[in-house]
């Protein structure tokens, strides 16, 4: 059983985009997303194309295509990237009705039903709460804690630390 990884690359892509612009970048091609990424150009593009008719991106065409950002990243929750990218409950059920002559069976479904649907609630709570930006800060946090210590490896062993101003 694997979960659906879409939430997660559209956050990715949302957040280099971001970055990007901070960086005074105006569009941004799939290809670049995609190394970040580490995937297909192709599977960017389909994330994309969910993001825009969810109007969080746009797509410049012609000469100097790529996507921006619809709005600034503060505006943008991360309810509605998720609301964007996922179209099945967080929780399912059984696949076919479990044995209704077991008691388990019988009262799993509605115990569950409840369960989910709290659980499910509370997290769109906190997602509607936490905005792109909010993202984008704790992931430069990190970024910056990981490459202070990359660094600091690295110049322990003689060896040159990478230019953090660089924007893969």
């Amino acid at each position: 059983m694997s979960g659906n990884s879409h939430f997660t690359i559209a956050l990715h892509i949302l957040n280099w985009i971001a970055l990007a612009e901070q960086n005074g970048q105006e569009v941004i091609t799939s290809d670049r997303i995609a190394v970040s990424v580490n995937t297909n150009p192709v599977f960017i593009r389909r994330i994309l194309g969910v993001l825009e008719k969810a109007h969080l991106v746009v797509v410049q065409h012609g000469t100097g295509a790529g996507w921006k950002l619809a709005r600034v990243p503060a505006s943008m929750t991360l309810l509605e990237v998720y609301q964007a990218v996922t179209s099945t409950p967080l929780f399912e059920l059984h696949h076919s009705s479990p044995n209704q002559t077991c008691p388990i069976g019988r009262g799993i479904q509605p115990a569950l039903r409840h369960f989910y649907s709290e659980a499910e609630a509370a997290m769109k709570q906190q997602l509607a709460r936490t905005t792109l930006a909010d993202v984008l800060r704790e992931t430069l946090t990190h970024s910056r804690q990981t490459l202070t210590t990359s660094a600091d490896e690295q110049r322990n062993q003689g060896k040159r630390p990478p230019d953090p101003t660089t924007v893969a």
